[in-house]
């Protein structure tokens, strides 16, 4: 037996059955990612762990504890399991110390100075003690979440289930949480994390479980499902095409540390490396603000847009950009006069590092593509 063991789980909605029959043992100190398509039920089955959402049919038991059994003090035995949610769910009246303090405190019963105590070793580790005696609404997402996780363990949980614990944030915030994550399953904290970050799974989780059909379809060790799926639906979902599209229609408005969070969000997502993200990101750059500064002028609206295509089967990434304004050809920028003294060094550097960069232009628009092959 397990820390926590499921049997026969199920769930519906209506006539939609989302969860059929699942069964699950998790070890003491076991990592496991729980991965695969939206509405799968991924985030229903962690809900109906601690009975957020009511099972149909099925027993979960956490530490030789039975929740689901008739008269169980449901109360007493879900505090075994800590709940991370996608939004943060602090109250906003309470600063970060009293939100964590609250639960061990009235729950627990737990003394207030040794509350205190736990709470701001928490904080530490998280990197937040400075913000202890602040409201949660001057806090960025990320710091919420950073607030929420240490609040889900002032309450000594056995296991900890992550519903999506970054799908709410901005991309440029999703890092600072990971880290955190890392940081507990170093720690042997027994966890369940539902995630669509693939790379951070294959990195963290002992075991990962790919939902479909009601159920785990497929499981195992991280190499063995991202590198080696053997069934139809998980190699489909693992090996599928990913996609990120950025549109500016103002050159006032165009953030590019905001694209860059974004690029390097969703290179971690599905398990891009250092050296190939950073050319995603030099090859953006590069490329909008040559588009800038080549087909439209000074003041004028820009219309451009820049769409990344991931072909994981392959390993190969293309970076397509396209821009309104007059004909300008971004590649031939060295060659091209430049009234201003504007330097193309980075167009240069970007030509001697990518596998290969092409442009046409074609219905009234500017067409770069850029392909980064893997290593």
């Amino acid at each position: 037996m397990g820390v926590l063991d499921v049997k026969g789980l199920s769930k519906a909605f209506g006539n939609l059955q989302v969860l059929n029959n699942v069964n699950l043992s998790v070890q003491e100190g076991e990592r496991i990612a729980i991965i695969g398509a939206s509405g799968c039920g991924k985030s229903v089955f962690l809900r109906c762990l601690n009975l957020l959402e009511a099972p149909d049919k099925g027993s979960v038991t956490i530490d030789g504890q039975e929740i689901t059994a008739p008269g169980a003090n449901v109360d007493l035995i879900r505090r075994q399991m800590g709940m991370v949610f996608q939004k943060f769910h602090l109250f906003s009246h309470y600063n970060v110390l009293d939100n964590l303090c609250l639960a061990p405190t009235r729950l627990l019963g737990m003394d207030p100075k040794t509350a205190e105590k736990k709470a701001m070793s928490l904080l530490t580790q998280v990197g937040l003690a400075a913000k202890a005696k602040v409201y949660p609404t001057v806090l960025s997402g990320g710091q919420q979440q950073r607030i929420a996780i240490c609040r889900a363990l002032m309450m000594k949980p056995k296991v900890l289930l992550l519903d999506e614990p970054t799908s709410a944030l901005d991309p440029t915030m999703v890092g600072e949480v990971l880290a955190v994550i890392r940081m507990l399953a170093k720690q042997k904290l027994t966890m369940l994390i539902v995630t669509h970050e693939m790379k951070f799974a294959q990195e963290v989780a002992d075991r990962v479980l790919f939902f479909a059909d009601g159920g785990i379809y497929e499981e195992g060790a991280p190499d063995e499902i991202f590198n080696s799926p053997k069934r139809e639906k998980t190699i489909s979902f693992i090996r599928k095409h990913t996609f990120f599209s950025y549109e500016i229609t103002k050159r006032s408005e165009f953030d590019l540390m905001q694209l860059q969070g974004g690029l390097w969000s969703f290179a971690e997502k599905y398990g891009i490396n250092g050296n190939r993200t950073y050319l995603l990101q030099l090859s953006s750059e590069e490329l909008i603000y040559e588009f800038f500064h080549g087909s439209f002028a000074d003041g004028e609206e820009v219309d451009l847009k820049l769409d990344v295509t991931y072909a994981q089967a392959m390993d190969c990434i293309v970076l397509e950009v396209v821009s309104g304004g007059v004909p300008y050809n971004p590649i031939l920028a060295e060659s091209q006069d430049d009234d201003d003294g504007m330097e193309h060094i980075g167009i240069t550097l970007l030509k001697k590092r990518v596998s290969s960069i092409s442009y046409v232009y074609d219905g009234g628009r500017n067409r770069v593509r850029v392909e980064v092959a893997g290593n």
